[in-house]
């Protein structure tokens, strides 16, 4: 294994959740940026304790998920998967993800066989080549003195290890202090090949798709965000719709905008396009934005 590879091989690793029942599932932790679980890990270990309770023909095609309570990252979280339906084309599950006796996460997903439709989509927005856009080791050490404290970089850089995602303007804390057109876009892929297994490239984008989707609501506002300090937050709930096969391991445009904040909560709308224009996901999620009291 090359130094490169083990973020992703860690990554995979903590997605391999143990089934300790049939319907039930254990998964192990980690702390994130902040000082909880990421919830895109809990979206991501959800998801697959829903995929492994259902037939192989059958592919995720949406997710409708609830953060609930902040995650211990020093302990295991156990998914309960309840099989609500199992029809002739689509079948349903509804996990709960429970820590230390309470429920921290709740998700329902959708899952269908394959068949033959109509079809239009959303033109794909333009965007640079990723590969001229800088690596989160080449961006984030030059807004190391923005940070609130002098470890952020190497914590974020270890985060995020395991996926390769590149922002195409400055991200929010490049532009604490002024106000900005509340859209982003970032290129993101997996730092590593993927197996062929539809469920984990779902489970992958889910696990990247909470990492920047509230950042176009900072920049409405000119927050750096809850690394720099001016803003304090959290994921409050978040849905998927997965439209067309994708591969989390070839670059994928993450074109994010927020068309409202307010009462304490912002909301962010992105579409996820292949590197051919192809859509992919569409994404909405609303999470706690405050002002920190001073």
């Amino acid at each position: 294994m090359t130094e490169s590879a083990k973020p992703l091989d860690d990554l995979l690793d903590l997605l391999d959740l143990e089934r300790i029942e049939q319907d039930i599932f254990r998964g192990e932790s980690r702390s994130a940026i902040v000082p909880r679980v990421f919830g895109g890990q809990v979206a991501a270990q959800a998801l697959v304790a829903a995929g492994r309770t259902v037939p192989e023909d059958r592919h995720a095609h949406s997710l409708h998920a609830y953060f609930l309570r902040p995650g211990d990252p020093g302990a295991p979280i156990v998914y309960t998967v309840d099989r609500i339906r199992d029809g002739r084309s689509f079948t349903t599950r509804r996990v709960v993800a429970v820590q230390h006796g309470h429920p921290i996460f709740h998700l329902s997903a959708s899952f269908q066989a394959y068949e033959e439709g109509l079809e239009h989509q959303a033109d794909m927005p333009p965007a640079p080549a990723p590969e001229t856009l800088p690596t989160a080791a080449e961006l984030l050490p030059r807004y190391a003195d923005r940070f609130a404290h002098p470890d952020t970089v190497d914590r974020f850089l270890e985060a995020r290890g395991a996926v390769d995602l590149r922002y195409v303007e400055e991200p929010p804390f490049g532009t604490a202090g002024t106000a900005r057109e509340p859209r982003s876009q970032v290129w993101f892929r997996t730092n590593g090949k993927l197996a062929d297994d539809p469920l984990l490239h779902v489970c992958l984008a889910t696990y990247v798709s909470d990492m920047t989707l509230l950042d176009s609501v900072l920049l409405a506002h000119g927050r750096g965000g809850w690394a720099v300090g001016d803003v304090v937050g959290a994921s409050l709930d978040h849905a998927m719709w997965f439209h067309r096969p994708f591969r989390a391991d070839e670059w994928l445009l993450y074109d994010q905008e927020s068309p409202s904040s307010s009462g304490g909560r912002g909301l962010g709308q992105a579409r996820i396009y292949t590197q051919d224009g192809r859509l992919a996901i569409s994404v909405i999620q609303e999470g706690v934005v405050r002002v920190p009291r001073g």
